[in-house]
């Protein structure tokens, strides 16, 4: 396996083509690997095999190119593995409504590879969980085989660090965490990434590996909750927050500027850190900074709502029966991902109190709340005719001084107005 991976002769395989799957498969492609992708939904199978890629940060003319010279190409079929030599596991490890983690991507996947593993291959998971997963879920479906890790297999897991939409860091120039069952297995997993990604940052274990993501997470996501926790009392008090972050960030050391928001996005920061707070209530430990900073951030959008709400009452207009129009529904600036986007949960809101809710997102086309689809409107229209225009998403691409120039009025989440002053705006 050694001489393969180093002469990129191994073929390699991914599992789950989404936002880390196809962005890693095509980082290996352009390495000079044989790649073949694996997702069990039939459109992305279509697209890929075509040369289309439907990940905004994977340029179509890249995968067009990588196909053409058969370095990449996708299929459904799950028996391909038994022709492969590496599988990558990407797919979603979503959480239940009780914020338990959902296994069932992972143990479905592991199953299929079950099928068709065979001596020598390299498994590695990226998918974000709970630390122990790969010992204690993945490890003892491979090793049914009768395979020993470590020699006749090797197991790693390397957390997944995908920011989309981020112009300086891709996957492959963002350093890459691995860490194996054995030593034996961490070596195994440092040789494959290191072929096709710049830096590679080896752990003692997997769940070393597995906790790393996670810390990294809940850095943010706790930090998220103070600063959103911060606005709420600076907006109680008079105070203008933005004023005071930024010169708080005028220290040159002790400090990390975070900034609230209408409320978490994403897959990772909103769920990730309930993994590990799931985790360690099975070992009798409270994650109280975790949960707090989950309800802070969860009720941020209520927030909004009230700022919405007392903005229009203001002005001598009650929310129901009001136009009010949604500059931006995804969960970040300039990509067209919507999972766990706050402005859902705005307009629900807003929906619930009897408002007339428009939205306006250049890369968000369609979003379906409470049952109904709503349709990404032009801007200039919907303005001037809003009895409120309320900014979620700050893409870069909106004319934000025409916006001021013809709303009557503007609740801005993201500071995008910074620095002009007029009565029109209420900021968060």
């Amino acid at each position: 396996m050694t001489q393969k991976i180093s002469s990129r002769s191994a073929r390699v395989g991914v599992v789950g083509m989404g936002y880390v799957g196809l962005p890693l498969a095509t980082e290996f492609a352009k390495a000079g690997f044989s790649v073949t992708g694996i997702d069990l939904h039939q459109g992305k199978v279509d697209q890929l095999n075509q040369g289309m890629s439907y990940i905004q940060d994977v340029d179509t003319h890249e995968v067009k190119r990588l196909t053409k010279e058969n370095r990449l190409s996708a299929t459904s079929d799950f028996s391909v593995i038994a022709e492969l030599d590496t599988i990558n596991i990407c797919v979603p490890t979503p959480l239940r409504k009780t914020k338990d983690p959902d296994m069932s991507f992972i143990q479905s996947a592991c199953q299929e590879i079950a099928k068709y593993f065979h001596p020598g291959m390299l498994v590695i998971l990226e998918s974000t969980t709970y630390p122990g997963t790969t010992e204690e879920v993945v490890l003892p479906m491979l090793a049914s085989s009768g395979l020993k890790v470590g020699k006749d297999f090797f197991l790693c897991f390397s957390p997944e660090r995908v920011d989309p939409g981020n112009p300086h860091y891709q996957t492959r120039n963002i350093p890459k965490v691995v860490g194996g069952v054995t030593p034996a297995c961490t070596s195994m997993g440092s040789l494959f990434y290191s072929q096709a990604l710049e830096t590679v940052v080896p752990v003692s274990s997997t769940q070393v590996a597995e906790m790393v993501k996670l810390l990294e997470n809940t850095f943010r996501m706790i930090n998220i909750g103070l600063v959103n926790e911060m606005a709420v009392m600076c907006d109680r008090m008079g105070i203008n927050v933005w004023e005071v972050i930024d010169a708080a960030a005028s220290k040159p050391f002790g400090f990390m500027p975070f900034y609230h928001g209408p409320g978490l996005g994403g897959h990772c920061i909103p769920i990730d850190p309930f993994y590990l707070s799931w985790k360690t209530k099975q070992a009798g430990i409270e994650a109280r900074f975790i949960e707090l900073a989950g309800y802070i951030n969860g009720q941020m959008p209520h927030f909004v709502v009230e700022k919405i709400q007392t903005a229009l009452n203001d002005c001598s207009k009650p929310v129901k029966g009001s136009q009010i129009h949604i500059l931006g529904v995804a969960y970040k600036r300039d990509i067209d991902d919507v999972r766990e986007s706050p402005a859902l949960d705005i307009i629900h809101l807003l929906l619930q109190r009897g408002a007339k809710v428009s939205y306006s997102d250049p890369h968000v086309p369609s979003i379906k709340v409470d049952g109904h689809e709503l349709f990404s409107t032009k801007i200039n229209g919907e303005i001037e005719k809003s009895d409120c225009v309320v900014i979620i998403t700050d893409h870069s691409s909106v004319n934000y001084q025409a916006v001021l120039r013809k709303a009557q009025l503007i609740v801005d989440t993201r500071n995008t107005l910074r620095g002009q002053v007029s009565k029109k705006i209420v900021r968060l």
